[in-house]
């Protein structure tokens, strides 16, 4: 590692437009050849807009004061064409969420070699193709995907896509804005392994914006923490994790810690003593068919088909918590769906409350959903921007039309507060563009809960969250359980939230469960080669 600073940020302070805030205030560090470091934080803190800032991509009016130089240049002062060739060539960028970065209209190949061509338009399409499909393969997606669109894979497939393109150029840095959180552990492990060792061989630098705190310490050299705009604490991680001295760095050590303590009895205990279980899923299959372009289907006899849900059975008690995990693409979410019949089934039976869902007519179907919600991962996503939260919240008792708008005004305000949204006239009138993610997410939740649901289906509702807020709501979720006699099938990527919060754990491998059983039980002794590939891979923070 070379001793130059490759990277320097001097006093740096960004306020947007029509803000009196400053979002980064006053911070200042340096970054060398093929150092990382972890800029760890919560939601809110000025970390996005700090990476942002470093690849020229902050708003319009933005008040910038402060310097960002690379090799010694300033970034602010680049012209137009030279930010553009600075921007993948010098530093690559990996977004958190790389759905709204990737064209839906073009396959993932034309992703590629139309980021390679506009800055190497010397390349032909073949010379693109050949370098694109090795670096797909660096990042594990197999070169018979190449002809797909954005909509046919996974979140974590489309994330693997957008850490390929970040590294097509060969560049000198990457800037990786909460690149694994829509990640399973083995497939963030993969590639963040394999980011650092690029690091390590290229002396490629790495600035690492996370909220999650067991993962930079494991990845990264050194560590910033980040509250309100300041960094508080900076300094090797070991020596930072094991002797913090700013309080906040202290809160989120022991937010952390927290879930993931192994000895302590398990957070909530569940008996059963029903005979009939909410949810009974027997042999089900959902097949997709790739059809490919009409060249391929001439020439094909035979259709490709995807297995995303083989064959899986599993059952969930009144007041149980099922957890299931697995790799991103394995059929965690598609199994969800087709549950909910937002997917027909291929075969099999879904039997809730001891009727198959499969054999009831739509409008049957549409009335049972009042009886099983989800709460989704990405709750800005799933709320509508047009609405206020109190509209957001009160639209499924319309549309079941269970209530007259007064008593629908009540519930709405009963259930704010119960979600400890206070005061309730200040959330009821606020839209979501005015809420953190953690507060977005307690809005989702309430909106599951206002029709009195059985059974709650929850894909990766905490993993876009902090570890401080992270562990606010899932209490907040156990005591609702509680309180509403709720059943939940809690769909995760992050092991030590399955182990923290389930009672039981199916774990789920391409389209099959291949171990289920109590937690406890997955977590020492597991049985299936996978399940213990799995916690071989989940980071854990040591201190």
């Amino acid at each position: 590692m070379s001793d130059d600073p490759l990277f320097c940020v001097n006093n740096l302070r960004i306020q947007y437009p029509n803000n009196d805030i400053w979002a980064v205030d006053g911070v200042s560090f340096t970054l060398r050849r093929g150092e990382k470091l972890g800029l760890v934080g919560e939601s809110g803190c000025g970390k996005s807009t700090l990476g942002r800032a470093v690849m020229g991509l902050l708003p319009q009016l933005t008040q910038v004061k402060g310097q960002i130089e690379f090799e010694g240049q300033s970034v602010f002062a680049l012209a137009s064409e030279t930010l553009r060739r600075f921007r993948g060539e010098v530093v690559g960028l990996v977004f958190q969420d790389p759905m709204t970065r990737l064209d839906p209209l073009m396959t993932i190949g034309e992703h590629c070699i139309e980021t390679l061509q506009a800055h190497q338009p010397e390349l032909s399409r073949t010379q693109a193709k050949e370098i694109a499909l090795k670096t797909l393969d660096k990042v594990k997606i197999p070169a018979n995907r190449w002809g797909q669109y954005p909509h046919e894979f996974s979140g974590g497939m489309r994330q693997r896509v957008a850490m390929a393109l970040a590294l097509l150029l060969n560049p000198k840095m990457i800037v990786a804005d909460e690149p694994t959180t829509a990640l399973d552990v083995t497939v963030a492990a993969e590639i963040l392994q394999e980011l650092t060792r690029l690091c390590a061989e290229e002396d490629m630098a790495l600035l690492l914006i996370s909220h999650d705190l067991a993962m930079v310490g494991e990845y990264c050299d050194r560590l910033a923490v980040m509250n309100q705009g300041k960094i508080v604490e900076m300094g090797v991680i070991q020596d930072l994790l094991s002797s913090p001295q700013h309080e906040y760095t202290k809160s989120l050590l022991e937010a952390a810690l927290h879930v993931q303590v192994e000895d302590e009895e398990p957070a909530i205990r569940y008996d059963n003593n029903s005979e009939k279980p909410v949810l009974k899923v027997t042999n089900l299959q959902q097949y997709f068919t790739i059809e490919g372009n009409f060249l391929q289907q001439f020439l094909s006899k035979e259709k490709e088909v995807i297995k995303a849900v083989d064959g899986v059975s599993f059952e969930i008690y009144p007041g149980e918590i099922l957890g299931l995990v697995g790799e991103s693409g394995c059929g965690k979410s598609t199994l969800s769906r087709t549950i909910l019949r937002l997917l027909e089934a291929t075969s099999g039976t879904i039997e809730f409350m001891g009727e198959d869902l499969t054999k009831i007519s739509l409008e049957s179907m549409r009335q049972k959903r009042r009886e099983m919600q989800m709460i989704f991962q990405d709750p800005h996503a799933c709320l509508n921007p047009v609405m206020t939260v109190g509209q957001s919240i009160a639209d499924p008792l319309f549309i079941h039309q269970v209530a007259n708008p007064q008593e629908i005004e009540q519930q709405v305000k009963a259930m704010l507060k119960r979600v400890k949204l206070t005061p309730v006239e200040d959330y009821y009138h606020r839209y979501p563009k005015q809420l953190s993610g953690g507060q977005q997410q307690r809005v989702a939740i309430a909106r599951a809960l206002i029709t009195k649901p059985k059974l709650i289906i929850c894909d990766e509702p905490v993993s876009m969250l902090d570890a401080s807020v992270q562990a606010e709501v899932l209490k907040l979720m156990s005591e609702l359980k509680d309180e509403f006699k709720l059943t939940y099938l809690f769909i995760t990527h992050d092991l030590w939230v399955a182990r923290f919060f389930c009672h039981r754990i199916a774990v789920m491998n391409q389209g099959k469960i291949v171990e289920i059983g109590e937690t406890e039980t997955i977590f020492k002794t597991p049985h299936h080669p996978y399940t213990q590939k799995l916690l071989n891979a989940a980071p854990l923070l040591t201190i």
